[in-house]
């Protein structure tokens, strides 16, 4: 389909996308739903998209959610949706380092329940979930007690993050030999009216600063994320679509991976934002520029039901 970048997609183009791809990928919260509130007409694309013979996968970097309570929320919005299309960033960064790092050990882990859940679903026990309080001086915290078999740091969402968190995460990472790894660099959660509260790329920053160390990042836009589903499913790249609303995570990994791209405006980034960057001659910048924009999903019910 040869068109310019960017281009708005409505009429004949619809169907012809749609008919050059076998499998779309979702970003969820902004583009399917916001918050608690399927977005109108969400439910029905992704259902017809499957009566029509599409693979459909969910792809999150919100690492607070297992797969099963992502696929339960699905199924109480109305999309018809499974645990085994559901990869978050919970899910990724247990297989990551199941499969990547071939992890011998446990894990010190900043993070939510959901986290330890479906690392010990992949045989990875873990030690750090939950508050973990300041007491002592300087040269306590600097002979924290650490468990010999932490072989591994992940750092993904965590309330309880802390002063003493960083701390003991630098103390491991202090050893060469222990991996590092973290879910995702988002800096900041969008929330409605505007708002927003700070991302885990924020806490992850603030570790790779005191261990002096970067992470490898799983979740989107790193083609870990996308290798995670075409692995299991034996997905083609050039025959998937890849649709959000964020040009720095969900576009930049369809461009990572080679896939189609679509930006449907119901969540955080702008058509604005796609042609800033289209114009910047950037290299780097240019792959945040999505195929195509819509305003919601919803504007491609209509081809799937024509």
């Amino acid at each position: 389909m040869a068109v310019s970048k960017c281009s708005r997609l409505s009429g004949a183009l619809v169907k012809q996308l749609l008919e050059s791809v076998d499998s779309v990928l979702f970003d969820c919260d902004g583009v399917i739903w916001r918050g608690d509130q399927a977005i109108p007409g969400a439910p029905e694309v992704i259902n017809s998209l499957k009566k029509s013979g599409k693979k459909v996968f969910f792809v999150t970097n919100n690492s607070t959610k297992t797969r099963k309570m992502y696929a339960d929320k699905l199924g109480k919005l109305g999309f018809d949706a499974s645990e085994e299309e559901v990869f978050g960033t919970a899910y990724c960064s247990a297989m990551y380092l199941k499969t990547v790092c071939r992890l011998q050990g446990k894990v010190y882990l900043i993070g939510s329940h959901a986290m330890r859940q479906e690392l010990e679903a992949m045989g990875i026990q873990q030690v750090g979930v939950g508050p973990d309080p300041v007491s002592g001086g300087q040269s306590d915290w600097a002979n924290v007690p650490l468990d010999p078999d932490v072989k591994a740091v992940l750092v993904g969402f965590d309330e309880h993050f802390s002063y003493m968190k960083l701390n003991r995460a630098l103390q491991y990472l202090c050893d060469p030999e222990c991996q590092f790894v973290g879910t995702n660099t988002d800096t900041r959660l969008p929330l409605e009216g505007g708002k927003a509260v700070p991302g885990t790329g924020c806490l992850l920053k603030a570790v790779e600063t005191a261990a002096q160390r970067q992470a490898q990042v799983v979740g989107k836009p790193s083609n870990f994320m996308f290798e995670c589903v075409a692995n299991q499913f034996g997905l083609d790249p050039s025959k998937c679509l890849m649709v959000g609303d964020r040009l720095d995570t969900d576009i930049m990994l369809g461009s990572n991976c080679g896939l189609k791209t679509l930006l449907t405006l119901t969540g955080v980034s702008t058509v604005a934002d796609a042609e800033a960057h289209q114009r910047s001659g950037c290299p780097h910048r240019q792959k945040m520029v999505p195929d195509y924009y819509v305003d919601s999903i919803a504007e491609i019910l209509p081809a799937l039901q024509g």
